[in-house]
């Protein structure tokens, strides 16, 4: 077989040997990228507002629907080709590629990875017919979907029973509790809600997490509080709150327990915000080279490069680059049910590899461009911001990730000390 053309530009994943849809995907995301969601993304930061505009573009492109199966209208892509896209629109809109990664996991959690997890025939029909509705929302209406996990406490962590709860009602439930950092308030169509079942006792269980898609129409659903934060400005991630909220039995996402299940099985569907940050991590780079050779769009064209601090700068840079795309590419092929326990150590170093490393690219970015990288009409310095906030975010911050690691390499499962 001959071997594809080149791609007239490198990936934010490196060059690697993808297949025809991976790079015509690819392809779709840089041009977008490059000729719509770079030049909006300085808009979304200054004015903390969502970024409408790229959702429409996405939209006619059909990349709202990258992970609905073929079968069911969409893209069907699979997990490693959505974490090869994501990087790319990181690369141009940080805020966009977060916001993506909420509303593609809706569509990823409940048809690739739901497939690998294991369900009773009786929960498999079920969520075969229910997922339809959801997948025939995106394709057919653009519906966009959202996916609020923080709460203020360890639930989203996965270390507790989330305080937002849904009550058992004739035809569906009642919701009740409150989200905090929600991506896409006041934008989504449908907020997927992990909460807890309420079953009248005191004893709420992780196991009983469920996972709903509330409609954003509903009576009792009300988004509150400002967004002004350091960066991700364009996320819009307020507050929302659920007061008796009901919703019906087909808006489950998921079958009751099958979430818990996913979350034990598919470590690597926490893994998914980690593109975003890589994409960050070229931005910072490719711009430092412009930068340095004299050739950034509207700047005066005064070359830098032949300074041997500034190449030592960028050689750093590039060498983290790589490292943070080689561990990033070895996590996304190994991502599948039931990791070994290398597999997962690796995922882990992955995530911490990518979010700090991010911020270190810009940070030497922000140093080696100089004083002129710190105004606000160049990409460095949102970038900065951007990067800065991968490793707070949960369920897997840099500090809980560094937690799981030490505790999982020194104890097999089961051990105490004595």
């Amino acid at each position: 077989m001959d071997a594809l053309p080149a791609l007239a530009f490198t990936p934010a994943v490196g060059d690697l040997p993808f297949t025809p849809e991976q790079r015509s995907l690819l392809s779709l995301a840089n041009e977008l990228g490059r000729t719509r969601f770079a030049a909006r993304a300085a808009q979304w930061d200054r004015e903390a507002t969502f970024p409408f505009a790229n959702y429409d573009d996405m939209r006619d492109a059909g990349l709202l629907a990258l992970c609905v199966p073929k079968g069911s209208g969409g893209l069907g892509a699979d997990y490693m080709t959505y974490m090869m896209v994501a990087a790319e629109i990181g690369r141009f809109c940080g805020a966009t590629a977060l916001t993506y990664n909420m509303h593609i996991c809706s569509t990823m959690w409940t048809g690739v990875l739901a497939d690998g997890i294991a369900m009773s025939a009786e929960q498999r029909s079920e969520h075969e017919r229910r997922r339809e509705i959801h997948f025939a929302r995106v394709v057919k209406d653009g519906a966009v979907y959202a996916q609020p996990f923080s709460e203020g406490s360890a639930a989203a962590a996965g270390r507790a029973p989330f305080g937002t709860t849904a009550r058992k009602v004739e035809g569906g439930w009642l919701v009740n509790g409150r989200k905090i950092f929600a991506s896409l308030s006041g934008a989504a169509n449908y907020y997927g809600v992990l909460c807890t079942e309420d079953k009248g006792d005191e004893k709420p269980d992780a196991r009983d997490t469920l996972y709903l898609a509330v409609p954003a129409t509903s009576d009792g659903l009300a988004v509150s509080g400002d967004w002004d934060p350091l960066g991700m400005r364009g996320t819009v991630s307020r507050n929302l709150t659920f007061k008796d909220v009901f919703v019906t039995d087909d808006e489950q996402l998921m079958p009751r327990g099958v979430y818990f299940k996913g979350a034990q099985t598919w470590p690597a569907m926490f893994f998914t915000l980690a593109p975003t940050y890589l994409g960050i991590a070229n931005a910072a780079y490719d711009f430092t080279v412009s930068y340095l050779r004299g050739e950034v769009p509207g700047e005066p064209p005064v070359q830098r490069r032949m300074y041997p601090t500034k190449q030592v700068a960028v050689a750093q840079m590039r060498i983290q680059l790589e490292a943070m795309r080689s561990i990033f590419v070895r996590a996304i092929q190994e991502a599948a049910p039931e990791p070994s326990k290398d597999v997962r150590m690796r995922l882990y170093a992955a995530q911490y590899t990518v979010m700090e490393g991010a911020n270190d690219i810009c940070r030497l970015a922000i140093r080696t461009c100089g004083g002129q990288s710190m105004m606000k009409h160049l990409p460095l310095e949102r970038l900065y911001r951007d990067s800065r906030c991968g490793s707070l975010m949960l369920p897997w911050t840099a500090e809980l990730v560094l937690d799981r690691m030490g505790r999982e390499a020194l104890y097999e499962p089961g051990e105490k000390d004595d």
